[in-house]
C-alpha cells in the first residue's frame, strides 16, 4: 500500500511493529516532495508519536479479524472481555483501550480486532447507553433547546445535556464524539443503542 493510502484507524507494520493510525496528513511544502505526516501508536507499547513518511514510501497494511466481545469488568490497568461465541476470556491493557474506557459499562458488546490471533485494537458501538449519576436538577416542563448543562455519567464522563434531563436516567450518547443524543430512560444502563448486537444463531 503506498503512504498516501493511509488512514485514521487503519492498522499497519513499521520497522517490526504494529501501529494504529491516528492521524495522516498530504503535505507538499513548496518545492519539497510530497509526504504524508502521520501520528501513530505502537499497539505493544502504548507509546504515541509522529512520524513522516514519503509519498512513495510502501506501507504493509494489517489485515485484522473482528470479533464480537463482551466487556466484563476491570482489574487495575487490564480490561476483561469475553467471545460472544466461544466464552473465551481475554484482558487488554489500558494503553489498548484508552479513553474509550469511558464508554465500557458490563455487558456492552464492543468489536475487538485480533492479528495473528492477537489482540490490539477495539472497536467501540456507534452509541452506548450510560446512566447520569450526577447533574443539576432537571427542570419541569423545560424542551431541547441550545441551554445545556454538564452531566457526570457513570463511567466518570461527563457530557453536556438539555436541562431537562436529571440525575438517575439514562441518555444514549454517541461514542465517535462523546455527545448526547437523546433520553432512553427505559433502557438498562449500558445497552448499546445502536451498536453491535449479540448473535442468536
Amino acid at each position: 500500500m503506498n503512504a498516501n493510502d493511509l488512514r485514521p484507524g487503519m492498522v499497519i507494520r513499521h520497522n517490526g511493529e504494529l501501529f494504529t493510525v491516528h492521524k495522516a496528513e498530504h503535505r507538499t511544502p513548496g518545492n519539497l516532495r510530497a509526504f504524508v505526516q502521520a501520528r501513530i501508536r505502537n499497539l505493544r507499547t502504548g507509546a504515541l508519536f509522529d512520524h513522516r513518511f514519503r509519498s512513495e514510501d510502501n506501507v504493509e497494511k494489517a489485515n485484522l479479524d473482528e470479533v464480537d466481545m463482551q466487556y466484563l469488568y476491570s482489574d487495575g490497568d487490564t480490561y476483561f472481555f469475553m467471545n460472544t461465541q466461544t466464552y473465551e476470556q481475554i484482558g487488554l491493557h489500558k494503553t489498548v483501550i484508552e479513553d474509550r474506557a469511558s464508554y465500557l459499562v458490563a455487558d456492552v458488546v464492543i468489536k475487538v480486532m485480533l492479528f495473528e490471533g492477537r489482540a490490539v485494537d477495539i472497536e467501540l458501538p456507534a452509541t452506548v447507553d450510560l446512566k447520569v449519576i450526577e447533574t443539576e436538577p432537571g427542570m419541569k416542563g423545560a424542551s431541547a433547546t441550545n441551554v445545556t448543562k454538564a452531566a457526570k455519567l457513570e463511567t466518570g464522563l461527563t457530557v453536556q445535556v438539555p436541562p431537562f434531563i436529571g440525575e438517575g436516567e439514562v441518555i444514549r450518547v454517541d461514542t465517535a464524539e462523546g455527545k448526547y443524543l437523546e433520553r432512553a430512560t427505559n433502557a438498562p444502563p449500558g445497552k448499546v443503542g445502536n451498536g453491535f448486537p449479540l448473535s442468536r444463531e
